[in-house]
């Protein structure tokens, strides 16, 4: 297994535990204390697209031979010459081919287009305590931002004071909340805020609840998976009583909480905990034409209810499933299809099956790409894709919309933009220990690696006068500093981005194409189609060598070997 290394020193960036692909640590902790990539763009944003200590250093790439095959194999194609996809009003000046002239907006949908600022949507934030903690900091933040975010399975059913009659949830105060929460800062109508379901949420009747309480304002998402695990969704939970009122609720508890043995045994302290655990979908579908016409049947529903934009989730299944998924959300018409690789985070899965279960993101998003070619030669339209699994940084975003072209509309990020969501309450319950637990915050003081950059929010967080220039200074003091850490986070992202396209002079974050890509080894050229980097555009190099040029004999063959004069 190819280790990931723990530290840039280019950057000044450390991770605490051992690195993933995606250069997040495998364990990321809300109370750390930094600074890995992510951890510090919460704090200094675009800042960190550069090496430390400029006019002292000089620095040099570590990243040149990549071994294996995953995102970190492809590398960025760079070009000479040339503009494309130049907003209206530029001209192919240099004085406007800059790169914070870039556009990064984007949309999805079939009939009701969703606007985002910028090509990313956060993954789904559910029913973990870590996604209810810091909910506020994740929806202010990527509404003002711009850009969709997710409301995660099971998060009624969980809920104590959700009210259920007859099955059926007529009272929703923890998902009232999320919705509300982000409806109100989303600002001159880009972003979006969906709402998932699995098996329960299905059953506790939770569509019907948002349609008659929100309508069209949500996007409703069906779940068939996710790349952490191929099971139903899990949380873990430290109190009895709480564990018997899940299992009451109709989830899979275990170990069975109602058990005396069990009881005993948590009493006892041998037992700490119980995991609540979702179920598998689709059981009573024995064959491929069996899950369609459910799947098909259920989106109709949905429909009916009023929803007028419809998405589905699936995960690192085999290519049948993969096939099944985008075959059918293709019927159904639906709005977005986000294909979620192994290597994808979570608030709790199964470490074991983390590891070792389904299709990685790159393997599927190249299956997922030649799929949908197919269906587009047989006259059908493919639903926009987001693809997920396992992305943190700018070239991540590039890599994966110009895999998915020309379908990916959106890269889907779940643990990366939660890290500014922990950073934030960190700093704010220092500045406010009276409303430490409240904020959730973990920390008694700033470390040195915060307040080496200043003692107060304005001086902390590089975006904070941006953003107090959108809102206002009076909307600054009632927002978390968790927003602020993730505006500055997606400024970083943004930045990066905007280079990024400039550099394959593509103005527009739309006209990327997979030619915007190289292999850096034959098994990635293997597995991709995509040329390794010394054959891609060779044979237009040729042709530029040999243009207007007739061969000759090795006779007449000019050598500059010191011994020639012509």
């Amino acid at each position: 297994m190819q280790q990931w290394r723990t530290r840039n020193d280019a950057l000044g960036t450390v991770n605490r535990g051992d690195a993933a692909e995606s250069g997040l640590c495998t364990s990321c902790r809300a109370d750390c204390k930094g600074k890995c990539e992510t951890w510090m763009s919460s704090i200094l944003g675009r800042k960190m697209l550069y090496p430390r200590d400029f006019g002292d250093i000089t620095a040099g790439s570590a990243h040149t031979s990549p071994t294996g095959v995953g995102y970190h194999s492809l590398r960025i194609q760079g070009y000479v010459h040339g503009a494309a996809g130049l907003p209206p009003g530029l001209s192919t000046s240099a004085d406007d081919c800059i790169f914070p002239n870039v556009n990064l907006e984007t949309e999805f949908g079939r009939r009701v287009k969703t606007k985002s600022r910028i090509p990313i949507m956060t993954g789904a934030l559910g029913s973990t305590e870590i996604a209810r903690k810091y909910w506020d900091s994740f929806a202010i933040g990527s509404a003002l931002v711009g850009f969709p975010i997710v409301i995660g399975e099971n998060v009624v059913g969980v809920d104590q004071d959700a009210e259920l009659k007859n099955g059926s949830v007529v009272k929703a105060p923890e998902l009232d909340r999320r919705i509300n929460k982000y409806l109100h800062y989303m600002h001159e109508g880009y972003g979006g805020i969906f709402v998932q379901l699995n098996v329960e949420d299905t059953r506790n009747g939770v569509a019907e609840y948002v349609a008659e309480h929100y309508g069209d304002q949500v996007i409703i998402e069906l779940k068939w998976g996710q790349g952490a695990k191929d099971i139903g969704g899990e949380i873990q939970v430290r109190s009895l009583e709480y564990a018997k009122f899940l299992a009451e609720r109709g989830y899979m508890v275990d170990p069975d909480p109602n058990l005396e043995k069990n009881q005993r045994a948590f009493h006892s302290r041998a037992i700490r905990s119980f995991a609540r655990h979702s179920r598998l979908g689709a059981t009573e579908a024995p064959t491929p034409d069996d899950l369609r016409e459910y799947f098909l049947e259920r989106v109709n529903y949905l429909r009916r209810l009023g929803f007028r934009r419809i998405s589905l989730k699936t995960g690192a299944y085999d290519m049948q499933g993969l096939a099944m998924a985008i075959r059918f959300a293709s019927e159904a018409k639906l709005d977005l299809l986000t294909i979620d690789g192994a290597g994808g985070g979570t608030g709790m899965s199964p470490w074991n099956m983390m590891d070792h279960w389904g299709i990685p993101s790159l393997h599927l998003h190249t299956k997922t790409v030649e799929y949908a070619n197919i269906l587009t030669q047989y006259g059908m339209r493919v639903p926009h894709l987001s693809f997920a699994g396992g992305f943190a940084r700018e070239d991540h975003v590039f890599k994966a919309l110009a895999l998915g072209s020309p379908y990916a509309r959106l890269v889907c990020m779940g643990r990366a933009p939660m890290i500014p969501g922990f950073v934030g309450a960190n700093i704010e319950g220092v500045f406010h220990p009276e409303r430490q637990e409240e904020l959730n915050g973990n920390w008694d003081k700033l470390p040195s690696t915060v307040n080496k950059y200043g003692e107060s929010p304005e001086r902390i967080f590089a975006g904070w006068y941006d953003m107090e220039e959108l809102i206002g200074p009076d909307e600054m003091k009632k927002i978390p500093l968790g927003a602020v850490a993730l505006w500055n986070y997606a400024d970083k992202l943004s930045a990066g981005l905007q280079q990024f396209l400039a550099g394959v002079r593509k103005f527009d974050v739309t006209a990327l194409s997979r030619d915007d890509l190289m292999s850096g080894n034959l098994e990635t050229e293997q597995v991709t189609g995509i040329p390794h980097m010394t054959r891609a555009y060779d044979r237009q190099a040729r042709e530029i060598l040999t243009q207007d040029l007739q061969p000759v004999t090795p006779e007449e063959t000019v050598m500059d070997n010191g011994q020639n004069g012509q």
